[in-house]
This record gives structure tokens, sequence and C-alpha cells, in this order.
């Protein structure tokens, strides 16, 4: 995925100026307490690399006001070596000025030509916020922490540092919209002791969503102007959803009905022709997976920390209390509010089950994809898929989020996650479920045995990997040699590990991550198929292309899945991975958005107008359907989400429905295209759309 990025040779322009000298310290805005000036150290901004600075006043006391022109645009900081080595966090105020997110990223690199880390967050449009980055991340334990106000999805990437090498850091713009970045900031401080979140941010704006839950700091063709508007549309939508159908040709299962591969056997399956793969619905028809995730009342906007950003919060105790939601983190729903509006509080539910199975048959989707409520699916016999989470009660994490699958508890575990499957055991609607989601271990630079190595000093995965290791070295002393330090195999299996691990060692701790997810998905797999022998295992919903070493373990699957936002699907590493698996693929999540309309970030890939969208969805879904290997994919999001971001920030126009439910018309009009045409072009009966749109870089 592009991300903006320029190289640090890129550092030097006729734009670029010195600026030495210490910073004095003065204190953060008064907006929750930040860090003392007793624990609290200034780092010296040595370099303003195409960025302008300027003395103007801003609303956040101290701050100086910045602007940059081109991703790759930064803040060169100088620090003294070993100051991070005791510290807790880097800290400082800043507040977004404009209407589109601009996403920035903290690198920490160590002296000389030593690795980076770099940790990348967004922010929300006039509203400020604290950014507030841990120091303890560097161990790489962790992909990311959770969305604090204004300062949205920080996440963690490249390379595993020692603080007491650093001795630069930079922050810079690396995804930005059309408009210039303009931001203002506080000086960047290293704090010892905690800093705690902002909790009443300013808004030199005032607040950021209007009382129907849409963008108040943008304006654009299509919103929605009133309560009656949106009441009225809701209204004709659910009195017109019986009639909307899925396209010509349909079988009872959205198949096709030009095409029966054999006889019926109640569930759906995969089969492949000699040409290509199919999936195959109950009736026995050719079935193509064409499907929209996120079928439900999924608008919610996560307000913690920004309940000042809201012009209308109604008595959670009142007709509107079903629209709140979450604990630590405070959730509203405006969709749900509307919907409110339109059917009552007892009401709204089922009227909205009825308006969104009939939006999803006239855009032309046959199946309701994950995290959806498939229930309503279920009982419109309408094809649906389903999520597993696997959430480990007797078995502790070794590296993020992978288990300890040595451990004698991990079948037990495993058998508790698939008995979910029982209650659509015997439901031929079900196409089949997905085991996970993008596992976070899959984010890291490194394999998961050495992140064990690193962060879990005693479990049954180390102790089998000393025995793995046993198996190809005589003694410690040829385990040393190999690995190019003074190792034994005690200290492999439990303690503190610090000993750097490159060449040989990153080998053989890489065929052991391999032997690692075999376990893991093996285990999985089994306790599925002994609960739903019927129902096809769609895999894990890998995040793009899997490393090689991961595909092994995926061998237990009826199908491949991952997530690829991309332009198209990369069709040659689609076929080395049918080479390797000999399974059919889906796509579990893909979109393109544009910044046309109320919100202020595009998604994953990023198209200049509504109409583009519908465009560059034909293109990819029409060049998916040709391919021999594919057997469907399934659109993330059914709608938009909130301009003021979901549990941890995003905010991205990437929906076919607004928070108001209306539908961005060319776009719906471009996908119904595609799916009428889709079996003819699975078929080769058809070529594909090929009228792509302009890509442009990526906002959110």
């Amino acid at each position: 995925m592009q991300d903006g990025r320029r190289s640090a040779s890129a550092g030097t322009s006729r734009r670029e100026f010195l600026q030495t000298g210490a910073l004095s310290i003065s204190a953060l805005a008064c907006c929750g307490a930040g860090p003392s000036r007793q624990d609290a150290t200034v780092l010296q901004l040595e370099k303003l690399v195409d960025v302008r600075a300027s003395d103007g006043p801003a609303p956040i006391d101290g701050a100086t006001w910045y602007a940059a022109d081109a991703p790759g645009a930064g803040l060169k900081y100088r620090v003294p070596l070993g100051a991070l080595a005791k510290a807790r966090y880097l800290t400082a105020d800043v507040l977004l000025d404009g209407t589109e997110t601009v996403v920035f990223a903290i690198t920490l690199k160590e002296q000389g030509s030593g690795p980076q880390f770099f940790f990348r967050f967004a922010l929300l449009n006039q509203c400020g916020a604290r950014i507030r980055m841990p120091l303890g991340l560097i161990d790489m334990n962790r992909w990311g922490i959770d969305r604090e106000g204004a300062w949205l999805k920080p996440r963690c990437y490249g390379g595993r540092i020692r603080l007491e090498r650093v001795d630069r850091v930079w922050l810079k713009v690396i995804r930005k919209g059309d408009q210039p970045a303009r931001w203002c900031l506080t000086p960047l401080r290293i704090a010892e002791n905690a800093v705690q979140p902002m909790t009443a941010p300013v808004l030199p704006k005032g607040p950021l969503l209007d009382e129907l839950g849409q963008s108040r700091i943008r304006q654009w063709s299509g919103k929605t102007k009133s309560a009656d508007e949106v009441i009225a549309r809701l209204r004709r939508q659910r009195d017109e959803a019986d009639a909307q159908r899925l396209p010509d040709g349909s079988s009872s299962w959205g198949g096709w009905t030009a095409r029966r591969i054999g006889p019926g056997e109640g569930f759906f399956r995969t089969h492949h022709d000699g040409r290509r793969w199919w999936l195959v619905d109950p009736d026995g028809y050719a079935f193509w997976s064409a499907g929209v995730d996120c079928v439900r009342v999924g608008t919610e906007a996560n307000y913690a920390g920004l309940e000042s950003a809201l012009a209308w919060k109604p008595d959670p105790a009142g007709p509107f209390g079903a629209i709140y939601s979450g604990g630590r983190q405070k959730h509203v729903n405006y969709l749900k509010a509307n919907l409110i509006r339109a059917f009552g509080p007892d009401a709204w539910y089922e009227a909205w089950s009825r308006l969104v199975l009939g939006e999803v048959r006239r855009l032309g989707f046959n199946t309701v994809g994950n995290w959806s409520d498939w229930e309503i699916a279920r009982a419109a016999r309408h094809p649906y898929v389903r999520p597993l989470s696997f959430r480990p009660k007797r078995t502790a994490h070794v590296y993020r989020d992978f288990p300890d699958v040595f451990h004698a508890d991990f079948a037990a575990d495993a058998a508790d996650y698939a008995a979910a499957l029982a209650d659509t055991a015997d439901d031929p609607a079900l196409v089949g479920y997905f085991m996970m989601n993008e596992p976070k271990w899959a984010f890291s630079s490194e394999p998961p045995a050495a992140g064990m190595l690193y962060n879990t000093p005693s479990c049954a995965a180390r102790r089998e990997l000393a025995r793995f290791l046993g198996e190809q070295y005589a003694d410690d002393a040829a385990l040393s040699t190999a690995w190019g330090v003074k190792a034994t195999f005690d200290q492999v299996a439990e303690g503190p590990w610090r000993l750097p691990l490159e060449g040989k060692a990153l080998d053989d701790l890489t065929e052991f991550s391999r032997r690692m997810v075999e376990k893991y998905f093996g285990t999985l797999a089994a306790a599925c198929k002994a609960v739903d022998p019927h129902h096809l295992n769609l895999g894990i919903r890998y995040a793009g292309v899997p490393k090689p070493w991961t595909l092994d373990g995926m061998k237990s699957f009826d199908v491949f899945s991952m997530n690829c936002y991309r332009e198209k699907l990369p069709a040659d590493q689609l076929a080395d991975i049918h080479e390797v698996l000999h399974l059919p693929v889906i796509i579990g999540e893909w979109h393109f958005g544009a910044l046309d309309v109320g919100l202020p970030s595009s998604g994953l890939r990023r198209v200049r107008t509504q109409t583009d969208r519908g465009r560059a969805y034909r293109v990819y879904l029409e060049d998916a359907a040709a391919n021999p290997h594919c057997v469907g994919t399934h659109w993330f999001t059914l709608y938009d989400q909130s301009a003021l971001g979901r549990f941890d920030g995003e905010n991205y126009n990437i929906g076919f429905l607004d928070v108001c439910n209306r539908p961005y018309e060319p776009f719906s009009r471009a996908a119904r295209a595609s799916h009428e045409l889709v079996y003819r072009l699975a078929d080769g009966q058809a070529k594909p759309y090929d009228d792509a749109p302009e890509y442009l870089p990526v906002v959110g």
C-alpha cells in the first residue's frame, strides 16, 4: 500500500531552512494534564524540511503553526544519546487545520545507519489533540494502541530499536489530500512520568457533527438538510424494499441458473471445473460471491473525550437512549438515531432489517459479508458469512495476538472457540465462516517466534523452540556459531532475551514460526469441522499477500481469503498462492473512497469522485470475476464510517450509503452493472470493464 513517504534523500530543497537552539519550555494547553516542567524535556528542533513555520496566533497555548505541501515534509529533532532510555512518552499538543485528514509518522532513528521505528497516526480536523506516544511500544509486542479523542489510529511499524542509541526523531507528513497540510504544534517533549490524555479539546469551529451525524465543517452536494428529509427517505426505502430483486438469472440463493454444476447437496461447497474455481449453491448452481461487509447499523462514533464535538446529544434515558453504547470507549450512533426518528424506539430495527436487505438486493449483492447482523440474512434465507474470533481463556499470547499453541490447554481453547458454530451448523444460507481477521502478528517485520523470544520469558512454545533447535544443532557451541551470538538452548527455552537475531537465527525462527502457524490454524480448523462439517472454512482474511512461510498453515482451509486493497487483484501472486494451496480465493475486504462528500478520509484506496468510485469498483470486481482462482469479493463497507471516527478513528468514505441512509447513486449503479455481468465474466463470455479512473494518493 502506497503511503506517500519520501526517501531521506528528499530532505534538501530550496524550502529547507535550519532552526537551531533549544526551545524554551512552556506549559501544554490546559486540556488535561500534560507533563510537568520537572519531568519533561523539550527536544531540540534542528531542522524543518519542506515545512513553513509562521508566528500567527494559535488556538493551543505555546503552539507554532506549520504548513507543508507534500508528503515527506517534516520536522527533525536532535536527541542526546541516552535521553530516551528512561523516558516513558513522547508528547505534544496539536491541532490540524482544514477539512481533510493528514497522517503523520514519528520516526525514531538509531545513530548512524541503525534501525528505525515508525509510529503513525492521523488527526481529526479542527479539534485539539494530544500526541501521547508510549516509548514501550518499541518492544514490538503491540501493533498499535487505542485512539484518544482527535488522535486517531496510532500504529507501529519498522524495526526493533534500542532507545539508548536513538539520536534523531522525525515528525513527518506521510499522507494528505489536495489541501496543504497545516497544523499547530507545541514543542515535542520527552516525559519520564505518565502523561494524561486530553479531556477538553479546543474546537475553533465549534461542534464537528450535526444532529443527523453529518460533518459540520464540510459542505458537499447531496448533504441532507433536515430530519424530515431523512424520515421521508427511510420510509420510502422500507416501502420499496420488498420489490428489490437480485439480477435476472439468479437462483433462489443468488447462484447462476444458466450453469448447474451438479445435484444440490444442501450446503455451499467449492468446485473446480477444469478451467476455474466456483462456489456451488445448495441447489447445485454455480455461485460467485458478490458480498458487502458490515450490513448492520454500523456508523458508531467514538466520542470519548469529544463530548463537546457533538451538536446534539439526547438524553440517554429518553427515546433515543439506544444510540449510546460502550464502556471505556463511548459510542454514539446517529444512523440509529435517524432510524428512531423515522420508525420510533420500538419498531426501528425491524424496519431497518427490511429496508437494508432491500438495499442489498437493489445493489445486486448475493452475499451478506463479514461483521454483519447475519441473523437477518438467515431469517430471509439470503446467503451470508459469519466471523469467528479466537480469544483463549486458558492459553496466553506469546507475541501480539499469537497464542501459545504448544500449551497443553490450547486444544480446549480451540474447542470453546469452535462451539459458536453450532448455532448455524444446519443452515443452508450460511456460505461459510472466517476464522479470524488480519492477525496482528502478521503486520510485524519479524516472525512471531522472534517476537516471542524478546517478549515472553516463559512459555510452552519457547521450550518447544529449544527442542526444535536441539534437532538442528549438536550443542550450545554449534548453535552459537550458527547464530553469530553466544547463546544456549537453556536461554532459548526460558528467560529474558536481548541478543540480536540475524542471518541463520532468523532463518531458524522463521521455520519454527511456520510450524507455529501450521499448528495454530490446523488445530482451529479441525475443531471447527468437528462442530460444523457442512460449511466452508473461509480462512483468516490475511492482510494483503501472505508471507510464504505462513502458507503451509493455511492448507487446512477450504477457501483462502485475503483483504486486498489494490487497484486490481495481484494475479501473479494469486497464481503463486494457488500453486501452494490448491484452493480458491475470496477477497474479504476492498474499497475505494473519495473526498467529495462529508468524510475527511478516503479509506485505503482513493479516487476523485463518487462516479470514479463506481469505475474503480467495476475494474476491480470484473477483473476478479474473470480470474480463475477467485470465487468472490466482499466490499468493505455498506455504510460510510462516522466523520468523528469509529472506535479506532477510521472515518472513511467507503460506503454505498451515508449516515442518513442516502445512497451514492453513481457508485450504486456501477456496482449493480458489474453484478449483472459477473457470471458471464466468470464463464469467459464477457470481457472485464477497463475504463479505469485516476487513482490518487491515499488519505487515511
